[in-house]
């Protein structure tokens, strides 16, 4: 019977983990960022070092150094993941929290403000 139970388990575990694979494979590259930082902040949020400590580790290497029209925003960006790592280790998340919330809802912003500026296609 604890066999049976065990394989349930782990065949809903197989189905969640092929959904999540799914929904990151399809995801546009400003989606799965604002996953990382919910992943983060979530972690962060419970206090959770290691988890925390990854997903930024995910944002900082997700950065671009190479094209100098981003070289400026990148160091920014380095500068306050390495902050938030530093207090996430230090035991000072609601400090991190506030990078991470501020961070996320700065990208939200532009993307919004981005988006709302493409044109669409008007049907004749």
């Amino acid at each position: 019977m604890e066999a049976l139970r065990d394989k349930t388990v782990q065949d809903k575990k197989k189905k969640a983990n092929a959904y999540f694979v799914k929904e990151i494979m399809d995801a546009l590259p400003h989606e799965l960022l604002f996953k990382v930082y919910d992943f983060a902040i979530t972690h962060c949020q419970r206090h959770n070092v290691e988890k925390t400590n990854r997903a930024i580790s995910e944002l900082i290497n997700a950065l671009n150094f190479e094209d100098n029209e981003t070289r400026e925003l990148s160091t920014s960006l380095l500068q306050l993941y390495q902050f938030a790592q530093e207090q996430v280790r230090r035991g000072n998340f609601d400090i991190a929290l506030k990078v991470l919330t501020g961070l996320r809802e700065t990208w939200a912003e532009l993307f919004e403000n981005l988006f709302s500026s493409v044109p669409t296609a008007k049907a004749n």
